[in-house]
């Protein structure tokens, strides 16, 4: 948890523009001309996107940044989709997480990258790396985050440590979760707590019996949230006490002081990530390659952890960041990795099993 995260951005806040302007490019500085328009994800994630990254990559590049809120899930994919239809864009770059991220480019929905502009990619494994059938490049990972347990430590003072917790009945109507299948991954949180991996999943029988056994969290739930804003505030306050949320929102929650705590638990945070990716029929292509390029910077990856809470793409070690620093922003245990591709190869049944027996 990042109670000194506040210290640490002023500190950040009038040291990184030295660091940053030198990594500009001094061929595509602009004195004029429209911002991009950048998406990220809303709430207290945008306004430090807004506060400590935009202002150092206008300060490296000279290019201006009109920041846009998106959501996590398929809904952005959505929109990117209808925009498409009229040969616009709803954003320049933007965020997107893997499941929505793989039917997108499988739609044709995103523009290939350039990838003698990004000179940093070489920074990124790849991993982080999302390519098409014929190898070209559309999406190039910015962020990292893991979804943890998170509680309000005025209403419940010892956090639990395992995912074990959504299943006790001493939590009756008192938790909040997300509330698709496809950003909630509470099928591999399952699988990891009670059956000892998410290698069930691998086929629809295996994955029946998971939600066979998730259904019984269904008591226990008050929110089953879309609107991520909605649940912060209700943690926050203590009238949903406990449930899954970002670490990394958590973390600056409790930096801004609020009684929120973050707990990696014993089976692993699920650890997601957030690629950059152009949609198609976006104009500003050099400017968008530069912003794709000073993200992929140790020192911006670096002000990232710092200032967002997230953890970096690239090699820590490629970072200055310290022992203390990168423990804020991830963990030592191995996470929980989402099966992107049960969603894809079962999308239908999981949908549907998910509606009857979850959420619906």
């Amino acid at each position: 948890m990042m109670k000194s995260n506040l210290t640490r951005r002023r500190f950040m806040a009038t040291t990184a523009a030295a660091g940053a302007a030198a990594m500009a490019s001094p061929s595509i500085l602009r004195a004029a001309g429209a911002p991009i328009r950048v998406g990220t994800y809303g709430g207290f994630f945008e306004e430090s996107f807004k506060q400590f990254i935009f202002p150092e990559f206008t300060a490296a590049t000279g290019i201006e940044v009109q920041s846009i809120a998106v959501p996590t899930g398929e809904t952005w994919l959505v929109q990117i989709k209808n925009a498409a239809r009229a040969n616009t864009a709803p954003a320049d770059v933007s965020l997107m997480a893997g499941t929505p991220r793989s039917e997108g480019a499988s739609q044709g929905l995103f523009q290939t990258l350039d990838e003698s502009k990004l000179s940093n990619l070489g920074n990124l494994s790849d991993t982080f790396q999302d390519r098409n059938a014929d190898g070209g490049l559309f999406g190039v990972g910015g962020v990292s985050w893991y979804i943890t347990l998170c509680t309000n430590s005025d209403e419940i003072p010892e956090a639990p440590t395992s995912w074990a917790a959504l299943w006790d009945d001493q939590y009756a109507d008192q938790i909040g979760v997300l509330g698709l299948a496809t950003n909630s991954f509470l099928l591999e949180v399952t699988a990891a707590t009670h059956f000892g991996g998410t290698d069930i999943l691998s086929t629809k029988d295996g994955i029946a019996q998971v939600f066979e056994k998730l259904s019984e969290i269904v008591p226990n739930v008050r929110l089953w949230y879309k609107d991520e804003g909605a649940f912060q505030q209700a943690l926050q306050e203590g009238e949903i006490p406990m449930g899954q949320y970002y670490h990394d929102v958590a973390g600056l929650a409790a930096a801004e002081g609020f009684p929120v705590v973050s707990t990696f638990p014993k089976e692993g945070g699920i650890l997601d990530s957030g690629y950059w990716i152009v949609p198609q029929h976006v104009e500003p292509m050099d400017e968008v390659h530069e912003f794709i390029n000073f993200m992929s910077t140790p020192e911006t990856q670096a002000l990232l952890s710092r200032n967002v809470g997230t953890a970096p793409v690239i090699d820590p070690a490629l970072t200055d960041l310290s022992e203390d620093e990168l423990a804020a922003v991830s963990s030592a245990g191995a996470p929980i990795i989402p099966r992107y591709d049960i969603y894809k190869d079962h999308a239908d049944y999981i949908s549907d099993t998910w509606n009857k027996m979850i959420a619906g």
